[in-house]
Parts: C-alpha cells; structure tokens; sequence
C-alpha cells in the first residue's frame, strides 16, 4: 500500500510539472507562434491606461524579450521561490509560492486567491455532500425498484436536472425563494464559518441545492445502471445463496462494486469545483475563485487568470491522487497490480 501511494505521488508531481509546461506554453509561447511580439504579451499585464512606452518598459521588466526557456525558468522559480516585481513606482515582494503579481490592481495574486477560497471550498464542500448522498441513494432505490414508478420519476428528474444549467436554475429559484417567497438568502450573501456557522449554511443553502440538482442527476443515473448491473452478477447471487440478509448484499457487495466509477467522477467533479465554480458563483454573485476569474477575464488581468488556472490544476491533480488512494481502499486489486 506504501508503495502504491509513493508511485501516484511521484506521477502527481510529474503531472504537475507536464501541465505547468503546457499552461505557460497556452499564455505565452503559442501567442508568439501566432505573431504576437513581447510588447503585445506585456500589454496583458498592464492596465488599460498604459502607453506604449509604459508597455515596453514593463515587457523589460518582466523579460518577456528573452528566451522562451529562459521565461519558463524564472517563472517556475517565481513559484517555488516567490520574487520581487518592480512597479514603477517601487517594488512589491511575491512570496513563494507566488503565482503571480497583477499590475492592474497592484496587488500579488496568490494571498487575493487564498481570501477567495473558503467561500469555493464551502460551496464544494456542501454541494457535494448533497449530490453524493442525494444522487447514490436515489440511483441505488431506482435500481432495486426497476420500472416502478419512483424509477420512473426519478430518473426523468435526473433527465431534466443534467440538462438545464446552472444559471437556469439558479435565477428561477432566487427568483422564487428569495426574492418571492424570503425563504433563502439573496445572492451576493456570504458569512464565514468561522464567524456564525448557522449563518453560512443559510447563505450557501440555495447554491448548494442548485449546484447538487445538477450534479446528483448524474450521479442517479450512472449509480442505477451500475447496480443493475451488479445485481445480476454471479457473486450476488452466491451471496443470497448463503442466506446473507438483502441489505448486507446490496451495500456491502453491490453498492461496494459500483463505488468505482462514482469515486471517479466524484474527485474529478470535486476538483473542478475547488478550482472555481464559474456559472455558480457567477449566477448567486458569491465572491470565489470562479466569480474571481470572470472579473480577471473582464479586466484582461492575465496573471489572475494563470493563476486560476494554476489552482484550478493542483486541486484537479490532488483530487485525482485522493481517487487513486480510495481505488485501492475500496478494490484490494487495484494496489496489486
């Protein structure tokens, strides 16, 4: 098992780097296949207001005149060992891990991202729950009720709740239960947990419901076809045979063989929305790292959005590594082989 983990480590960490390659290569090598000069890629960084000369000074500044190598190295140093970025009027200090320096705010990027986290991270943290308790149990009821008339109804409300977008439904319910009925906070509406616990379920609860409708009707449909599935295998049917009790063959053999793919899905879905719930946080107005890169591509800050992308990458990859982790958890064989 310890060999297991430091093998997916070791692949992680090469991952990261592979990706961290192929994102700076996205920012700022293929728009230099495409003709853009190094004052065209500093303009990105400076405001709207700056004039060529402010431009050029500022691609010397960064180096974006040199080497593409070159580039790529300091910028991998600039995340591990922070750096100092000069701003004309004095120099501003990124510590490590910095990713990155926005010139049009002035400010690092790395501490605004970290202030923007635990609003993402609650609202990861709650809807998932909810989509993952909600989805499984009515896959695994639909299952065992096969053409009845709750598999019916679920599985059309599954249809409906993976085919209608997020900012669908979240206006048509802050619409209704806020704004009509009262029932739920308006957007826009935030409490750390840290400062009134009861407060912050209540802000988050209609995004949180949202945000799971949407992903509990996959998880619905993908945990009823892996039951039926299941259920007709022979190991199950071995297992009644000995006179074990219904439930113990359905959560302990049936549900456990379909774990698999939902565990898959469930740390590449967790990842994505660490990395930035974009259409939530956008439709409820909540201040995360998803509403934080919609405001960056409207102001065309580039260092915010790398860095977004950044994080966006370490959360996609350690989600990944958790899932290997729980493969071997759940299915002994995996570790084996």
């Amino acid at each position: 098992m310890f060999r297991y983990i430091i093998r997916r480590l070791l692949a992680s960490v090469l991952l990261l780097v592979i990706i961290s390659m192929i994102t700076f290569a996205i920012f700022f090598l293929v728009p230099r296949l495409a003709g853009a000069t190094s004052d065209d890629l500093a303009a990105r960084y400076a405001s709207r207001a700056a004039d060529a000369a402010q431009v050029h000074a500022l691609s010397e500044r960064l180096g974006l005149d040199q080497p593409i190598w070159v580039q790529y190295g300091k910028f991998v140093k600039t995340l591990v060992a922070g750096a100092d970025y000069d701003t004309g009027t004095g120099t501003d200090h990124c510590s490590a891990p910095c990713l990155g320096y926005s010139f049009v705010t002035q400010n690092p990027v790395g501490p605004e991202l970290l202030d923007r986290l635990p609003v993402t991270a609650s609202l990861a943290a709650g809807a998932c729950v909810l989509w993952l308790l909600g989805g499984v149990a009515t896959g695994v009821m639909s299952a065992l009720r096969k053409g009845s008339v709750f598999d019916r109804a679920a599985m059309g409300t599954a249809l409906a709740g993976v085919s209608l977008p997020i900012f669908f439904t979240g206006l048509v319910t802050l619409s209704v239960f806020s704004y009509s009925l009262g029932w739920t906070a308006p957007g826009g509406s935030y409490t750390p947990l840290t400062q009134n616990p009861a407060q912050w379920a209540y802000d988050l609860l209609l995004p949180w419901i949202c945000l799971a409708f949407l992903y509990a009707a996959a998880y619905a449909r993908l945990t009823r076809s892996g039951m039926l599935e299941t259920m007709g295998e022979d190991f199950i049917r071995t297992a009644r045979a000995k006179g074990l009790p219904e439930r113990t063959v359905v959560v302990k053999h049936a549900l456990r063989s379909t774990l698999t793919p939902i565990t898959t899905i469930f740390g590449l879905d967790l990842g994505l929305l660490l990395g930035g719930a974009v259409l939530t946080e956008s439709t409820f107005s909540l201040p995360g790292i998803g509403k934080y890169a919609v405001d960056a591509i409207n102001a065309h800050d580039l260092p915010k959005i790398l860095g977004v992308v950044l994080v966006a990458t370490i959360f996609i990859i350690l989600a990944n590594l958790i899932v290997d982790v729980l493969y071997a958890v759940i299915d002994p064989r995996v570790r084996l082989s």
